[in-house]
């Protein structure tokens, strides 16, 4: 017998169809799902095929939501600098006064793990609670080795504490940290000995860098993309934010799984990426607070076949986004993304960014159920609506990790 099935009105499997399946099941088996589909094709009466059995009266069923860009552990808060800017102060100013990515470094350096993990945790709690059961956390604001590692075990801790699919990123090249006497040998230490340490010790599933003017050179990211390479860790890498550095042509010729950001990447980096395969990652959150003006080439993308996913970038400094909905919300609202294309950005291409797409994403047999209920009637809500509470049950891995009460009742059950 299966473990539990789910029935609901609707059901959305994910992927490039918007079709519903109405009055439909999804039955779960151990961390898998065993089947997915309309009730009327179930083999046998639910009761004979599953030990418990959940209805819901309404609701919508989708896959787990995915926020494939954080960097979601960090110590402290930045809310006094973005006051600062609003009062006219630039980044350089604050910078300048020892704020920035060096005020997140050096409290980030001096928290405990534990003291990390308790203040990113109700963050995590945030996100789930809006639907992500999968989440990319990088590190990047210890610049040290042991303040790497730090974050990369919160990192994991998280994942288990909460029964999420957490994937870890190493970012040792995020800046320049104030501390560091040569350039060079801070690279060297980032590159060939903190990340081959951390690798050995299970903390990383993939490689990131800042690439970009006032962080770092296409000829130091290859270096760390050489070093990766020889690890068998993916690639991905911050690009052509701020300026056009040619990161995504880039990130593209050493085949990262993505480049993010791209504000301004031209055609060059569009055509190498849907030549590689590489994801466009896109980040509003980022975007509208730092009061860009320029938008990532969405058309150009669309046109090339690039797959574009949607990610919070939760970070103190320029993304305090708590809700990888609004996001998505953001990313058809600033950068014209149609609704589809932001649904399938924060599932099945959120996936291929984080190289898990044959195991999330979408509602298929055999990949990992993870999923959720909403108090919705159609995937298109979960984009139109912003802010508010509309997860109604959070499942990961067939476990419910979320469980919200309606005031009208919860859900019934056979």
């Amino acid at each position: 017998m299966w473990d539990c099935l789910w029935m609901a009105p609707r059901l959305w499997m994910g992927g490039a169809s918007m079709a519903l399946i109405e009055d439909a099941a999804l039955a779960v088996q151990g961390d898998r799902i065993a089947y997915v589909g309309a009730v009327k094709d179930l083999p046998d009466a639910p009761t004979q095929l599953a030990r418990e059995v959940k209805r819901y009266a309404d609701g919508l069923l989708t896959p787990g939501l995915i926020d494939c860009h954080t960097h979601i552990v960090f110590a402290g808060n930045r809310s006094d600098e973005y006051q600062q800017r609003l009062a006219g102060a630039s980044y350089a100013d604050i910078a300048a006064k020892g704020g920035g990515i060096a005020r997140s470094v050096r409290l980030t350096r001096s928290a405990s793990v534990d003291e990390l993990y308790a203040q990113a945790l109700p963050r995590a709690r945030q996100l789930v609670a809006d639907g992500v059961t999968t989440l990319e956390i990088k590190s990047g604001y210890g610049l040290e080795l042991e303040a790497e590692r730090n974050m990369l075990k919160v990192a994991r801790r998280l994942g288990r504490s909460l029964g999420i699919t957490v994937r870890t990123t190493y970012l040792g090249l995020h800046s320049l940290p104030f501390d560091a006497a040569d350039r060079r040998a801070y690279i060297d230490a980032a590159v060939n000995d903190w990340l081959p340490h951390l690798a050995s010790e299970g903390l990383v599933d993939a490689v990131d860098a800042y690439h970009e003017g006032i962080a770092f050179s296409a000829e130091e990211v290859e270096r760390l993309y050489v070093k990766a390479a020889a690890l068998n860790l993916p690639l991905r890498l911050h690009a052509d934010q701020l300026s056009n550095q040619q990161g995504a042509a880039l990130a593209a010729r050493h085949g990262a799984l993505s480049a993010d950001h791209l504000e301004y990447t031209d055609a060059r980096g569009v055509k190498a990426m849907a030549g590689a395969g590489t994801v466009a990652v896109l980040l509003p959150g980022a975007f509208l607070v730092l009061k860009e003006k320029r938008k990532p080439p969405v058309s150009a993308l669309r046109e090339a076949g690039v797959a574009m996913a949607v990610a919070t970038d939760l970070n103190p400094g320029t993304s305090p986004l708590l809700s990888l909905r609004t996001a998505a919300h953001l990313a058809v609202s600033l950068f014209d993304l149609q609704v589809d294309e932001a649904l399938r950005g924060m599932t099945e291409h959120a996936a291929s960014a984080l190289g898990l797409q044959d195991s999330h994403g979408t509602l298929a047999v055999g990949k990992r159920a993870d999923f959720v209920c909403w108090d919705a009637e159609l995937p298109s809500d979960l984009i139109y609506w912003i802010g508010g509470t509309l997860a109604r049950e959070v499942i990961a891995g067939g476990s419910v990790i979320q469980h919200r009460a309606r005031a009208n009742g919860t859900s019934e059950r056979y």
